[in-house]
């Protein structure tokens, strides 16, 4: 058998596939510690990390065949854990959004502002207009950004979010995608340009 590192990612995946365990060690050796620094600039998050390493290899030992050879490999590796990371992160805002219910005791009704969270005693010193208004602006404001956003090409849309949304590197984005680090700062520079135009035309209307 040739030396590990001159075996092709084709035929590693293909031994996998097979249930080959020394086709698999290998090809976790080649991309572990890029794909963990990968995963670790967008959940900011070492144990998280780690995990969604770990279930990108568990997918590839056992739908390894889901890899149809479009591409290289190591871009669809990237792309599972790129992913991955998204997901963890989705799942990370969801449980910071749902409110905390805080049971109160029966005979301490008269006493709850120890179980009113910070934030709420805030704003409610704003006044209940002052309150609604802040909150209004920053909807709006989300939602013209997500339409702009949106209205970008996806390959320019797609880079705008990894560095802007995610936080990755050019780097990081280029090897997620396949593509070369040039191109992916010329279509960072258009998504900013047009995004920064259409956002000045939207407040001049």
């Amino acid at each position: 058998m040739h030396e590990a590192a001159d075996i092709p990612d084709e035929e590693l995946v293909a031994l996998t596939v097979e249930r080959d365990a020394h086709a698999f060690e290998v090809l976790f050796g080649r991309y572990a510690d890029a794909l963990h620094r990968h995963a670790a600039h967008i959940v900011r998050d070492d144990a998280a990390a780690h995990d969604v390493v770990q279930e990108a290899f568990l997918r590839v030992w056992m739908r390894g065949a889901q890899w149809r050879g479009t591409g290289s490999f190591r871009a669809w590796l990237y792309r599972t854990v790129t992913n991955l990371a998204l997901n963890h992160l989705r799942t990370v805002r969801r449980r910071r959004e749902t409110p905390l219910e805080i049971p109160v005791d029966p005979e301490d009704e008269d006493d709850t502002i120890s179980g009113i969270p910070a934030w709420m005693i805030e704003a409610s010193s704003l006044g209940p207009e002052a309150v609604v208004e802040a909150s209004e602006a920053r909807e709006l404001a989300r939602e013209r950004y997500r339409t702009l956003v949106g209205q970008l090409p996806k390959e320019k849309r797609e880079v705008f979010r990894m560095v802007n949304e995610m936080e990755m590197s050019v780097r990081d984005t280029a090897d997620t995608l396949d593509i070369p680090e040039g191109t992916v700062k010329s279509r960072l520079h258009y998504a900013r340009r047009k995004l920064a135009r259409a956002w000045r035309e939207m407040e001049d209307e």
